[in-house]
């Protein structure tokens, strides 16, 4: 099998989750489960294996976020850190990404591009996948996507309808992708799930240099055409548009491997309770005491803040430093409309 060579996407803000989440602490760079290790740090520890070593392994972020990658990951080598002067949002990242690593190790280098963030649970099965699509991509014209087996109807997530099957590669079946959906309302997911053709979009690709490269010239010409000739001095001219849109939606040649390993996007406070609450009356990862308090999510950064509730069900408590957010669970969404108050109001822009 080629080697692959990991790109982690490291530039999202993570807004949901402030007021833990801010400007220079954003989402990627925090220890949501009490492991104690980053979201950053732990999706470049599962890539580890598949790179070979950190010389394999790249990181695109923004330049406000240089300094906090390189104390998150000591052992990246400066060179595979490539920082993006102001976000363009994923077409960029993936294309000038791509345009670095094919200057290093030729346009038949197979390139797997990862959000920083999720939560994966099944490691075996995660590098299982990756093996899969590593030979998908390598022997073939071809970019493959994983898609994740959703387990409820979903309406924060984009789905991905799986074709005609295409054939077997290191065991797994691979499909031709039919169409993107993106956040369907809950009736449509509903209808999605029924059929088992549906899978959640992890935004997980792999692909050969050279075949994302000439895909990208042919549906998004411009952007590649100042990247080419400018470099990222480009950026500023660049338009502000996801890879999803720029190119998956457009492609002939988009495969997808259903995968089944434990997957979540972690796209806000909702997210820690999935992955924790279990059996428990609550989740707290803080001092709390409680009365007559259920379904909720406590969360405090500092151990000597002590949360006490009364009479609380299904809210969300954050405390961090000088702010505390209470929020209904099934409110979190509009966390980014509090945070452009906030923005507004010259007297708490350090908040942000």
């Amino acid at each position: 099998m080629n080697t692959l060579i990991p790109v982690i996407l490291a530039g999202g803000k993570g807004e949901r989750f402030w007021p833990l989440s801010r400007k220079q602490r954003p989402k990627q760079f925090l220890s949501l489960d009490g492991s104690g290790k980053s979201l950053l740090q732990a999706t470049a520890d599962r890539l580890l294996p598949l790179a070979g070593d950190w010389q394999n392994l790249w990181v695109v972020t923004s330049s406000q976020l240089v300094q906090g990658v390189h104390e998150q990951l000591p052992d990246l080598p400066t060179l595979n850190l490539l920082a993006e002067p102001e976000g363009r949002d994923t077409a960029a990242a993936v294309a000038w990404s791509t345009l670095e690593v094919a200057k290093r190790y030729g346009e038949d280098a197979v390139i797997g591009f990862f959000p920083a963030d999720p939560w994966i649970d099944n490691q075996a099965n995660f590098h299982k996948t990756l093996c899969a699509a590593t030979l998908l991509a390598s022997s073939e014209k071809a970019i493959a996507t994983l898609g994740v087996k959703p387990t409820y109807p979903a309406t924060g997530y984009g789905y991905i309808e799986q074709g005609d099957l295409a054939g077997s590669f290191g065991g797994l079946p691979v499909y031709r992708i039919n169409r993107f959906t993106e956040k369907p309302d809950r009736e449509t997911a509903e209808s999605f799930l029924v059929t088992n053709r549906f899978s959640w979009n992890s935004g997980m690709f792999v692909f050969r240099a050279g075949v994302v490269l000439e895909e990208l010239r042919t549906y998004a010409p411009e952007m590649m055409r100042l990247l080419e000739t400018e470099g990222v001095s480009a950026y500023a001219h660049l338009p502000k548009i996801s890879i999803d849109y720029a190119l998956m939606e457009k492609t002939q040649i988009a495969y997808v491997l259903p995968v089944d390993f434990g997957w979540d996007d972690l796209g806000d406070w909702n997210a820690i309770e999935r992955l924790l609450k279990k059996d428990a009356l609550n989740v707290e990862l803080a001092n709390h005491i409680g009365l007559d308090t259920k379904d909720t999510l406590l969360y405090a950064t500092s151990d000597d803040d002590v949360i006490v509730t009364i009479g609380l069900e299904d809210v969300v408590v954050v405390r961090d430093r000088n702010v505390t957010l209470i929020a209904r669970k099934d409110r979190t969404q509009d966390i980014k409309q509090a945070l452009k108050l906030l923005q507004d109001n010259p007297k708490f822009t350090d908040l942000l």
